[in-house]
């Protein structure tokens, strides 16, 4: 890819199907890294990632050569067939479908990665669905409720 430079930065934020909390703490970093290992196999630069128990935000240096869904795609399979495999209790473990993929300026990596690895504390004052409707609000994203995420009353 001669004369051939680029710039972007890409937070993906998916949801786990029904919005179950089973994604323990005890095995969220094995996860992780699993995730960036496929991100990073596909070129992207994993700059922070963050395995709620029913949620994953991902912030990448994105290849240009791959585009976001066959990142979110790649991801996701081999992700669910890692956590069916590490722990046969979670075999009928799987990602809801569709995600949000929202870009990033340089200037904000270091506030974007700061608020992902602090998803903890985020969570304890807003649940995952304001968060993520807040999202869409502020990048102007038009959507209709009957295509977001399950909702468990939160």
């Amino acid at each position: 890819m001669a004369n051939t430079y680029t710039q972007l930065y890409i937070q993906i934020v998916f949801a786990v199907k029904g919005r179950k909390n089973i994604i323990s703490e005890a095995y969220r970093e094995s996860l992780q890294k699993y995730m960036t290992g496929t991100a990073q196999n596909l070129g992207h630069k994993m700059l922070a990632i963050y395995c709620m128990p029913d949620h994953t935000h991902i912030f990448l240096g994105l290849n240009p050569d791959i585009s976001i869904s066959e990142t979110v795609r790649s991801i996701k399979a081999n992700s669910s067939r890692a956590i069916k495999l590490e722990s046969p209790k979670m075999k009928d473990f799987e990602w809801q479908r569709g995600y949000g993929a929202f870009s990033y300026a340089q200037s904000q990596i270091s506030n974007v990665a700061n608020y992902i690895h602090n998803q903890p504390e985020h969570h304890k004052k807003q649940t995952f669905k304001n968060e993520y409707l807040e999202f869409l609000q502020k990048f102007e994203i038009e959507y209709d409720q009957k295509y977001l995420f399950e909702w468990l009353d939160e």
